[in-house]
């Protein structure tokens, strides 16, 4: 049951990336407390604001399906599912820490959760190795 449990959860975390994409390619109007502006504070001055997005948007959707194939793969035990879980959370924490817009309002909203999730994923396989 543990299993199932976990493996849904990897799923519905790898889910909520969708919620960036969304942002990033302004499929709803943006208002300021849904947090993440579409701008990052490394690459939106060098590439502008549309690349930086249009970015993120495919960033976060490799995400996105890395977390789904690792939460299957959790649940059905395949032997790769720590590889493509652990992978996913460090490429994740990178797009997050990537695409945050420089400004410390509103963290949790920008992907801080996210974060904490990301790493607590990285020390439990590590801890269960």
């Amino acid at each position: 049951m543990l299993r199932f449990l976990a493996g849904i959860f990897v799923i519905l975390h790898g889910l909520v990336h969708l919620w960036y994409v969304t942002l990033s390619a302004r499929l709803v109007e943006y208002k300021p407390d849904m947090g993440w502006t579409g701008e990052s504070w490394l690459l939106t001055g060098p590439i502008g604001d549309s690349a930086t997005r249009a970015l993120a948007s495919g960033l976060y959707v490799l995400a996105t399906v890395g977390f789904v194939a690792g939460g299957i793969g959790l649940l059905a035990r395949q032997d790769w599912r720590g590889a493509v879980l652990a992978g996913s959370a460090v490429f994740s924490t990178v797009i997050i820490v990537l695409f945050w817009d420089g400004n410390t309002s509103m963290l949790v909203q920008k992907g801080l959760i996210g974060l904490l999730i990301n790493l607590g994923f990285l020390v439990a396989l590590f801890a269960l190795k």
